[in-house]
């Protein structure tokens, strides 16, 4: 049985490390440090031991630009991308490329993977006001950008709300961005106009990580849980050989719907210059 690598949620990979990836895969192996508990564990990643490759990325242009995707493939890997496309904000996400070649990036993808190999993150929606005092929903653009997506072949789209943890809150506050929590019945308000937008377009919407939002959905609302290390779909693309078994180690009781996969990315080695506001993984 062949695994899933992801790369990664714990950091951009294809933004930024993506020669580092290339000598671990010539050297045919990488070495996961649990960022729990310190322990190590070498993974073979020879191709006959890899399904398939997901990356992770708000920035394909250094993946692309350096055709790794050829490489890739040459070697006999199989790849599938989650691509985070927001609208440009710079407090938010002030380090991500303009939207424009973002766009182009994403027109590349689907030319040369498909629909089916290729996800849109609108993720996460967030909610506030800046330092202005002006009040902002990243998710009343999310028509339009919808619109630019379906142009370029996009079908699936994943959003979440953002999670406000303390260090989300803290580094916010130093910003002087106020982000707000919004009740249940506004959250669905939301995701249901999200759902209506994104229908019309022939974009099936799903949600990452909102158990509570999926369950309190009205049952015509088109949402379906996420299922961001797809499995099923990866046998569907790529053939069968990799476990049909939940990925325990995720937020399944936050309603994850992921597959097991082993992600080789490292907050500690290699931390994402994004400089994103409402980032989970930056610790500060």
């Amino acid at each position: 049985m062949s695994l899933i690598l992801s790369a990664s949620r714990r950091t951009d990979i294809p933004a930024f490390y993506m020669d580092w990836f290339m000598e671990r895969i010539e050297k045919g192996s990488f070495d996961l440090v649990n960022p729990y508990n310190g322990r190590m564990t070498r993974i073979d990643c020879s191709p006959e031991n890899v399904h398939s490759i997901v990356f992770w990325s708000k920035n394909f242009g250094p993946f692309i630009e350096g055709e790794f995707d050829t490489r890739l493939a040459d070697a006999g890997y199989k790849m599938f991308f989650q691509f985070t496309i927001n609208p440009e904000h710079p407090i938010l996400e002030p380090r991500v490329p303009p939207l424009r070649s973002r766009l182009e990036q994403m027109s590349y993808l689907i030319r040369r993977f498909g629909p089916a190999g290729v996800v849109w993150r609108f993720d996460p929606v967030c909610i506030g006001t800046d330092p202005n005092g002006f009040f902002f929903r990243t998710s009343d653009t999310f028509g339009e950008m919808a619109e630019h997506m379906a142009a370029l072949g996009v079908r699936t789209c994943t959003f979440s709300f953002l999670d406000l943890y303390t260090k989300v809150i803290r580094r916010s506050a130093v910003k002087g961005v106020c982000f707000i929590d919004p009740e249940p019945a506004k959250k669905i308000a939301i995701a249901s106009e999200m759902a209506l937008l994104a229908g019309q377009l022939g974009i099936r919407l799903q949600a990452c990580c909102e158990a509570e939002l999926l369950q309190s959905l009205p049952k015509d609302v088109p949402i379906t849980q996420a299922s961001c290390i797809p499995a099923p779909l990866l046998i569907e693309l790529y053939g069968e050989g990799c476990p049909l078994l939940p990925d325990k180690g995720q937020r399944r009781n936050k309603g994850c719907g992921c597959y097991l996969s082993r992600d080789i990315g490292s907050y500690k080695d290699h931390p994402c210059h994004h400089d994103c506001l409402f980032c989970y993984a930056n610790p500060f």
